[in-house]
């Protein structure tokens, strides 16, 4: 199952959506025009007004207040994606040269805050003041979820509990205001927005616990190696905290002191570490759990073409391998 199939029911309104956006990048200024154009170029799989399109047609007919929600969250989201490389140090962005590196930090994070202001004008200008206490709810969410996370990295200590709530607060609040937010855009009661926050929450964190799988199983099946991202930032990730809590205390200690030491290539043992102890296979279950509430919440819905894309993306985001 891939993105193409399941935004089929939502098609023409994503191309719509596409040329708003582009319009909606639009500015006087020389630099931002180049900016925007290139940013443009990087397009990504568009999860998230998909999302609001799919949310929306699920609940009514789509409509002007639906695209003003695609295009609030995609300029929140790419602001928060240049923002991150920026923080990251990263170089390249979906296989190309991130903004940073072509542009440097400080006007990767111009741009970022332009993005911002450009979704807190459009939600202004069309009265969408529901839609901006969301949004606002989100990046606050986030922010604090990325900030506990470079706590718990530096501390070297993170629990399981404080794991979901980052993923909670890091992923699964724009993932959720990207439900609501197309709900509220066509629906006809509050109780099927709640529902579709709900939808929204739970498969969210199953994307960011995939995510997490990924980053020790992904590359290690399509090239024979993997990333272990994660590692090198000393993010401590559910397969990692599981297994460290399984093992014999002695090994958790050679792992951790592992971790903490300067060595580059220490991945492979880590990695077998989280197989052995059972931290990948916990996670896989995590997974399923998030994935089986998530479709319980669309219970309500009747059957439709729409709701079936909606179905299938939960497929798509617990089985995806890449």
């Amino acid at each position: 199952m891939n993105l193409k199939k399941i935004s089929a029911p939502i098609i023409s309104e994503l191309t719509a959506f596409e040329k708003q956006f582009s319009s909606v990048l639009k500015s006087k200024v020389a630099l931002i025009d180049l900016i925007t154009k290139y940013i443009l170029k990087q397009k990504g799989k568009q999860i998230r007004p998909i999302l609001v399109l799919l949310s929306a047609k699920l609940c009514g007919e789509i409509n002007p207040r639906t695209y003003t929600a695609a295009n609030l969250v995609e300029l929140l989201h790419t602001a928060t994606l240049i923002h991150d490389d920026v923080v990251d140090e990263a170089k390249t962005r979906r296989g190309i040269a991130s903004i940073n590196a072509v542009w440097k930090n400080k006007a990767s994070v111009l741009i970022g805050d332009y993005l911002l202001s450009k979704g807190l004008l459009i939600s202004l200008e069309n009265n969408e003041y529901d839609f901006l206490q969301l949004t606002s709810e989100a990046v606050r969410r986030m922010s604090e979820g990325e900030l506990l996370q470079i706590q718990k990295a530096r501390n070297f200590d993170a629990s399981e509990e404080t794991y979901f709530k980052v993923i909670s607060d890091k992923t699964a609040s724009l993932i959720k205001t990207c439900c609501k937010l197309g709900a509220l855009s066509t629906a006809k009661n509050k109780s099927d927005v709640e529902k579709l926050g709900v939808f929204g929450e739970n498969i969210g964190i199953a994307f960011q616990l995939r995510d997490d799988i990924l980053d020790y199983t992904g590359r290690k099946k399509l090239l024979g190696k993997s990333t272990g991202n994660d590692l090198k930032e000393k993010k401590f990730t559910l397969p990692l905290i599981v297994s460290l809590r399984n093992a014999p205390k002695k090994e958790s200690a050679q792992i951790m002191k592992l971790i903490k030491s300067d060595r580059t290539k220490k991945f492979d043992e880590v990695f077998e570490f989280v197989i052995k102890y059972g931290g990948v296979e916990y996670s896989e279950k995590k997974v399923e759990e998030y994935s089986k509430e998530a479709i319980k919440s669309l219970n309500d819905f009747r059957d439709s073409e729409v709701k079936e894309s909606l179905l299938e993306f939960v497929k798509f985001v617990s089985t995806r391998e890449h």
